[in-house]
């Protein structure tokens, strides 16, 4: 017993001794004011702030083609994944919900932490320090942007967490939340660079800043807020960069162009004012590759075109909305299916165009044959993601023009007119057989005349029956990106037909003309003609670009416009897996609910309605 106590007593006097002498400071640990001391650390903090973009959760992966953000635009074309947003058909628990939450909130944590220590050393020049400041507050309040059109409001966490049982807070309102973003983005206009200074479109800049606030307005004038009052400030910042002659931004005179040279880490900082930088092939020392093209691209086997998955394909209501002479139908919905060998980009025209046919063309917009980084992986590419483009704001200028003016003035129109003509066909629309000609044994040669200056020559081949030995038909030759070689600044154009072994046939042409992409005076008659027309130019124009379900919530017929969807595949094409989809859409699907991983951890919050 006497040992017993006398060990007792050691102990005692060893725990004394030893918190006397602890070092309570951690020597693993490196606190704030030792690490944002450089311009470089400063500048390695703000990489981390932009990361969260091209992370698996957004647009590295995701959002780009399973949650559902096509909406009537198109759907996954996979039967296999019957739980998930894609399907509308799923539970707070979803590892993709989680995730997104997840990934905008990591996004937000570093930005509090780069915001607090941004000036621990007034060393660094107080223009650099003020410019990562500008880019922290807008990508903080870009993520809450997407935060709060998902979710509703959400707590709003502007600080480093430093306790960590300061856990439990509770949600803002939805106002709250916008006002927020806004404040940031606002503080960040006068902080940032202009893009003309910057150069290329993966930084954040006053062009973007002034766009994205255009769409953060537009989304506060409509639902659920409806504070009408944000449209005159949604067209105050829109006109901001149209007018903005420094920066000098204008449409690529190729819609196409745009998105090769995203596959081709090419800027075009006049059209592309921001995108998601994407870069390698996961076999090089530096590499920051996602999933655009493969996951989102036409399906492909073919190594040297570059795999792609094709998981997202087009609705018919999509490729309807387009007419005769729009270039961007058969760029942004593949008319082609990729070969499985053969050369680079080596593809087959799809000649089908039944209803029930066209729902199985898949989104065409990024295509890996453009990708210039070799060897082409498998699965991640290096192609880069548009977030705002200069037709986006010259649609977002004219919407929020029509609502102020309640009729559509000369200048909103001014401004869809001049995105629909850049993606218009000056080429040759149709060739009619006038006279089929006699004794034909072969398919004569098509000639058709040259364009005017700085144009291209179409294409055409003839068709000849074997039974009556007379030309039927001429048509235009397959193309890959515009759907047929039908060439470009033609303003007549005359049919020459020669060989063959027949004589007498004869043909005349149609053209396109630039002035038929100008709204239609039936689509500018009154206000609400003009904002349906905008409302399906955005689809035309921005379709697969993630912003489709947010535009159809705002505009308040999200609901109704997916179920008339699943009303249309039930009726085009009966036995269609994905109709099911459209019918799931109620109204607890305008917001995805409260992770459940997230109600676990804070006691304040509270889930969405009907979840």
């Amino acid at each position: 017993m006497k040992l017993k106590y006398s060990c007792l007593l050691i102990l005692c006097l060893l725990v004394s001794l030893s918190c006397k002498k602890l070092d309570t400071k951690p020597q693993d640990f490196l606190p704030p004011e030792a690490y944002y001391n450089t311009e470089e650390k400063l500048n390695a903090s703000l990489t981390g702030v932009y990361d969260a973009l091209g992370s698996t959760g957004l647009y590295g992966s995701r959002m780009c083609y399973l949650l559902g953000l096509e909406a009537d635009e198109g759907y996954y074309a996979r039967s296999t994944t019957p739980i998930g947003p894609h399907e509308y058909n799923f539970t707070a628990s979803h590892a993709n919900i989680n995730m997104y939450w997840t990934t905008l909130y990591t996004g937000i944590t570093r930005a509090n932490a780069l915001l607090a220590n941004v000036d621990n050393n007034p060393e660094i020049k107080a223009g650099i320090r003020s410019q990562i400041r500008g880019e922290a507050l807008f990508l903080r309040g870009y993520y809450y942007f997407m935060l709060v059109q998902s979710f509703g409001g959400v707590p709003l966490v502007l600080k480093p967490t430093l306790d960590v049982d300061d856990v439990d807070i509770p949600r803002a309102t939805d106002k709250e939340v916008y006002d927020q973003i806004l404040k940031d983005m606002k503080e960040a206009e006068g902080l940032v660079a202009k893009i003309n200074l910057l150069g290329y479109s993966g930084r954040v800049s006053k062009s973007a800043v002034r766009g994205i606030l255009a769409r953060v307005c537009l989304f506060m004038a409509g639902y659920p807020l409806k504070d009408i009052s944000k449209y005159a400030e949604a067209r105050e910042w829109a006109k901001k960069v149209i007018d903005d002659t420094e920066a000098a931004h204008d449409l690529n005179p190729s819609y196409s162009s745009i998105f090769i040279k995203y596959a081709r880490d090419e800027y075009d900082i006049k059209e592309s004012i921001w995108e998601v930088e994407f870069w390698g092939n996961n076999g090089e020392s530096y590499t920051e590759a996602g999933g655009v093209g493969y996951l989102n691209g036409p399906a492909s086997a073919n190594t040297d075109t570059g795999e792609g998955f094709g998981g997202v394909r087009a609705t018919a209501s999509l490729y309807q909305l387009y007419k005769a002479g729009d270039l961007r139908r058969d760029w942004s919905i593949a008319g082609f299916t990729y070969n499985a060998t053969g050369a680079t980009g080596a593809k087959t025209a799809i000649t089908t165009v039944s209803v029930a046919t066209l729902y199985n063309r898949t989104s065409g917009k990024y295509r890996r044959e453009y990708e210039l980084v070799l060897p082409k992986s498998r699965s991640v590419t290096p192609i880069n993601f548009p977030l705002l483009r200069y037709s986006d704001v010259l649609l977002m200028f004219a919407e929020a023009d029509n609502e102020i003016n309640a009729t559509p003035s000369t200048e909103a129109v001014d401004a869809v007119n001049k995105v629909r003509q850049r993606a218009w066909s000056t080429g040759i629309k149709a060739i009619t057989v006038t006279n089929g000609g006699a004794n034909y044994t072969s398919a004569p040669t098509v000639t058709i005349s040259v364009p005017a200056a700085g144009g291209v020559r179409a294409m055409a081949t003839a068709v000849i029956s074997t039974s009556t030995k007379k030309v039927t038909s001429i048509p235009l030759v397959f193309d890959g990106v515009t759907g047929t070689q039908m060439g470009s600044n033609y303003t007549s154009a005359t049919i020459t037909i020669s060989g063959g072994g027949g004589t007498g046939a004869t043909a005349t042409a149609t053209v396109h003309k630039l002035t038929d992409a100008n709204v239609p005076a039936a689509d500018m008659a009154s206000q609400e003609d003009f904002r349906q027309f905008i409302q399906d130019e955005r689809a035309r124009e921005l379709c697969f670009e993630t912003l489709r379900k947010g535009d159809l919530i705002r505009w308040g017929i999200f609901v109704f416009t997916m179920n008339k969807i699943g009303d249309q595949v039930t009726q085009q094409v009966p036995t269609a897996y994905w109709a099911q989809r459209y019918h799931n859409v109620k109204e607890k699907h305008l917001l995805w609910p409260i992770p459940t991983s997230e109600l676990a951890v804070n006691n304040a919050l509270k889930q969405n309605p009907y979840w």
